[in-house]
């Protein structure tokens, strides 16, 4: 079964809603949660930075993850996305079968 939740931030709720479409649409992920604004501050360039994003979650399978990361990559503005994949290793088994079965190639 192998699912993961991958981790984006995206420009602003746009953009994070065109790759959440997208990926689920292809069957990349099974769901998409867009978590809306958040404050971002960081280091850029060599400054530091503060802006606000957007964040998703993403749930796949292993199976998909490579594919759904070339995929955000290609959808997503930035130079250098987050993208970070969390195996997740319990819960309900109803909803990682879920996963398995609606990202299954």
């Amino acid at each position: 079964m192998d699912p993961f939740f991958v981790y984006v931030t995206a420009k602003d709720t746009d953009e994070a809603k065109t790759i959440a479409r997208t990926v689920v649409e292809e069957r990349l992920a099974a769901c998409a949660n867009v978590l809306g604004s958040i404050e971002s501050i960081y280091w850029w360039d060599g400054k530091l930075c503060e802006d606000e994003e957007a964040a998703l979650v993403l749930k796949t399978s292993a199976v998909r993850k490579k594919e759904l990361i070339a995929r955000i990559r290609e959808l997503h503005s930035y130079e250098t996305p987050c993208i970070v994949c969390l195996p997740v290793s319990d819960g309900n088994p109803d909803f990682l079968n879920w996963i398995a079965a609606e990202t299954a190639e």
